[in-house]
């Protein structure tokens, strides 16, 4: 019969530490990239539109000066709406560790080989649920974020196109 050591149960809790950081590393880089990629194509679109409306200097300069603003504003979002999510990972980080832990000081109690195989069982379905749920959750906190910052982004494209829809004042003929 197998004998579960300290040192058994220490190696299995740093495999399960390192396996979990993987996937908050991971979690974190896709959100980075989603995020990346929200931001250049909320970029371009803006620069297009931009673009094609611009036609006076003094359109385009109070246009410009609000643009601006926005663009502040949706990366001050952006970046405590990342910063809220790299805090929720950590957290959740530490959660799932602390529930290694405590499970790896319960195996080092159990007294039967049936007993470990209950624990192991009941620890890797809670933490699987766990980890859908999370992510699950991120991935709305994901979604909130980019629409909160890209509302800047889209009340600046709808003013501009609206400056820039209406017909240029033609002057009266004497």
């Amino acid at each position: 019969m197998n004998q579960f050591t300290p040192k058994s149960l220490e190696n299995v809790a740093t495999q399960a530490k390192e396996q979990y950081e993987g996937l908050v590393k991971a979690g974190q880089e896709q959100t980075v990239k989603q995020f990346e990629q929200t931001a250049t194509a909320a970029k371009e679109q803006f620069e297009k539109t931009a673009a094609q409306m611009l036609k006076s200097y003094e359109d385009l300069q109070a246009t410009g000066k609000a643009n601006v603003e926005a663009l502040i504003a949706s990366s001050t979002i952006a970046a405590k709406g990342a910063e809220d999510l790299g805090r929720e990972v950590v957290a959740y980080g530490q959660s799932a560790l602390d529930k290694s832990i405590t499970t790896g000081k319960a195996l080092l109690t159990a007294r039967t080989i049936q007993e470990v195989v209950e624990l192991q069982n009941d620890f890797l379905k809670s933490s699987f649920d766990s980890l859908l749920a999370e992510t699950t959750r991120l991935q709305e906190l994901s979604t909130k974020v980019t629409n909160e910052a890209l509302a800047p982004l889209n009340a600046r494209v709808t003013a501009t196109v609206e400056t820039f829809s209406k017909p240029i004042a033609k002057p009266i003929a004497a």
